[in-house]
């Protein structure tokens, strides 16, 4: 076990026995990351604050749930994300869209973007400009890391439909970079 693992499993202990410092290291140590993750999601500087601050609440407070199965960034993530999501239907800024199911044969194995040419911001922006569920679900699986079965347990889709969802945002991404960068290769190869 490595010294930082071991460090915030010290911190989590000292924290299920109230230690306000050791919530304070913890908060110091997630913050940025957490915030960032909501922020993406909302789009909106202080709803992502105050979500993010109300996500370590509920850590804290639940922290005896906390099992360890997971890293606890992780675990944390995943309440931000699900306070995010929750937070986003009730400003009904987000619409779920009901995906029909479409054959295996129609979805792309995937695009692979040339982040060097394209920049990094750049495609960054382009994803914050798609429609919500487009936005959220590449936000999950590209930015986030949450792989299909994940993704389709946070927003209780199908796989399907999670594989689908991925593929058309993956394309509009694509075309919206082509249309803006009509000289520049997709592919990195």
């Amino acid at each position: 076990m490595n010294t930082e693992k071991l460090n915030i499993n010290q911190l989590i202990e000292r924290c299920k026995k109230g230690d306000h410092s050791a919530q304070m290291q913890l908060y110091r140590q997630y913050y940025k990351a957490m915030y960032n993750t909501a922020y993406r999601i909302l789009r909106d500087e202080f709803e992502a604050e105050d979500l993010m601050q109300e996500a370590f609440l509920t850590a804290f407070n639940k922290l005896s749930t906390f099992k360890g199965e997971v890293a606890f960034g992780a675990w944390l993530k995943r309440i931000v994300i699900n306070k995010s999501l929750t937070q986003l239907k009730k400003n009904n800024r987000y619409s779920e869209v009901k995906m029909e199911i479409v054959s295996d044969d129609e979805i792309d194995s995937g695009i692979d973007l040339n982040y060097e040419v394209l920049g990094v911001q750049n495609i960054l922006n382009t994803i914050n400009s798609l429609k919500d569920n487009y936005r959220i679900i590449l936000n999950l699986n590209l930015i986030e890391g949450f792989d299909n079965e994940e993704i389709a347990a946070i927003l209780n889709y199908s796989n399907e439909n999670v594989r689908t969802t991925i593929s058309r945002a993956k394309k509009k991404l694509q075309q919206i970079l082509l249309k803006e960068n009509p000289k520049v290769s997709m592919y990195g190869r």
